[in-house]
């Protein structure tokens, strides 16, 4: 009975080893000369030769034959690296700050005295993007990048960054101009022609979305001479090129890296359908932002509408190009012109007008003052008028004259509320001072104080004019309480003198 038991035990043991051996417990090496087998622990040591063998050195995935990549990609496609690596020099990140003063109702604090309500000026950041046009420092962006902001910082890609300081605004057609002071020749980045532009073609976007700084994208031409209803002049380039919160004031560039568009609106519904001003808009007035810090345009006096297919039908036009005359401002050049309602303007200046869009641009683009010849259809015939535009807007807020004392007292400058600044403010009549630049860090800055807010008192009694403003300033000891107006809204505002440094 006992050799039975060896041989069931034999059995089982050959069985038990079997089983490490299949699930890798046990692992066992013969030689095929005759050397003697090794055998490794269930702990996977090899108590001769540790470690022994060494890992394959091919790896697992395909590796590339090159290490560098192809020069000529398939197909035909673009080669983008090289575009944006060129171009991305010149692409600036644009961070600016701007004070807020919250405005809490008293009656919330009455009934809500536990909470905790916000005090005193809140310093609120925003991003954006621009791009350099000459090598001393001029940089274009949108103007509600720039607007009403107390400070921009310019970043480069190279790591630098630096100040700027707005040059010129036009919020009509949303483009701005910014400076800063290189101390070397920056990398900028040359117009192209945005009338050469096509639907189709490939383009590349450059920008800070969601602060991402200097992040490519790439697309093609969508559309061209869309109307978003953003204003009078809207002309914008479509692209499916992934446009974000961020990218505004950044270039759209053609493959040969030229700036056709400044990227400036997007559906949000969808990050591939992106706006942006046609290059050409922005050449046209750049000079005059540099020159005198806003645009004047050009001024015809009429109101327009689109010519539909019933219009043209019912006037016997036997077209429907044109703009359609529905009102003549009777102080207008138009008027003096001897244009009438119902007229329809087919050319001005000899360009043509096939939509009724089109109009408020050519006019626009054209000098104040000059004789220009509109053609117009009248009962059925045609007539040539001449006339001398006039100036669309004033200044928005004209400069005040320089203090050759330097900067006023805390920080800003003023100037008078004329009959005309009045009537642009929403003012019943003239009176108080309006605040034209505010120096950021001052105590007018800290204070709230904006371009554009209408200083009606100081010290509880009217301000006359900016000499009686300035001399109730100056013989404030600790500062001034000021009553002051921005839009509809009138508040009080705590000016406090700046302190003395010694």
């Amino acid at each position: 009975m006992r050799w039975r038991r060896l041989v069931m035990w034999g059995i089982g043991g050959v069985l038990v080893l079997g089983l490490l051996v299949s699930q890798g417990f046990v692992r066992v090496q013969v030689d095929v000369d005759a050397n003697p087998a090794q055998a490794i622990d269930l702990f996977g040591r090899d108590d001769d030769a540790a470690g022994a063998q060494s890992p394959d050195p091919k790896p697992f995935w395909n590796e590339s034959a090159s290490a560098a990549p192809a020069a000529a990609l398939p197909n035909g496609a673009p080669n983008f690296a090289d575009l944006a690596e060129k171009v991305s020099p010149g692409v600036v990140n644009i961070q600016t700050s701007r004070s807020l003063s919250p405005e809490v109702p008293r009656q919330f604090e009455e009934f809500l005295p536990f909470f905790n309500f916000p005090r005193g000026q809140q310093k609120v950041p925003s991003l954006g993007s621009g791009f350099v046009i000459s090598s001393d420092g001029y940089i274009v962006t949108n103007n509600h990048v720039v607007e009403e902001v107390d400070t921009i910082n310019v970043a480069f890609l190279d790591g630098t960054e630096l100040e700027a300081k707005v040059i010129g605004r036009d919020p009509k057609t949303d483009i701005a101009l910014i400076k800063v002071d290189p101390e070397k020749p920056l990398p900028a980045l040359p117009l192209g022609d945005s009338e050469k532009v096509r639907p189709g073609e490939w383009v590349v976007a450059i920008g800070n979305p969601f602060g991402l700084s200097h992040t490519v994208t790439a697309g093609i031409v969508s559309a061209l001479g869309r109307n978003i209803g953003q204003g009078p002049y809207d002309d914008f380039i479509q692209t499916d090129a992934a446009i974000n919160p961020g990218n505004s004031g950044g270039p759209l560039l053609n493959l040969g890296g030229e700036v056709i568009g400044i990227n400036t609106a997007i559906n949000p519904r969808a990050n591939t359908v992106g706006f942006s001003v046609p290059i050409n808009v922005a050449k046209t007035i750049l000079p005059q932002l540099r020159s005198s810090g806003h645009v004047t345009r050009g001024w015809l006096g009429v109101y327009i509408q689109q010519i539909t297919p019933d219009l043209a039908e019912a006037m016997d036009l036997g077209q429907e190009s044109g703009a359609l005359v529905s009102k003549v401002d009777p102080a207008g050049p138009a008027a003096k012109a001897g244009l009438e309602r119902g007229d329809v303007i087919l050319e001005f200046d000899g360009t043509a007008i096939g939509e009724m869009s089109e109009l408020p641009r050519v006019v626009a683009a054209a000098a104040v003052g000059k004789k220009v010849d509109v053609l117009v259809i009248r009962d059925g015939k045609r007539r040539t008028l001449t006339v001398v535009l006039g100036e669309l807007d004033q200044p928005e807020l004209a400069a005040a004259a320089q203090d050759p004392e330097g900067p006023m007292a805390f920080g800003m400058r003023v100037q008078n509320v004329t009959p005309e600044i009045a009537e642009q403010l929403g003012l019943e009549e003239p009176g108080g001072v309006v605040v034209v630049q505010v120096e950021p860090g001052s105590p007018a800055s800290e204070a709230g104080l904006r371009r554009g807010d209408v200083i009606l008192e100081a010290g509880q009694g009217s301000v006359k004019d900016a000499a009686d403003l300035h001399s109730r300033l100056e013989a404030a000891d600790k500062g001034v309480l000021l009553f002051v107006r921005r839009g509809d809204v009138t508040s009080y505002v705590a000016l406090k003198r700046p302190q003395e440094q010694g």
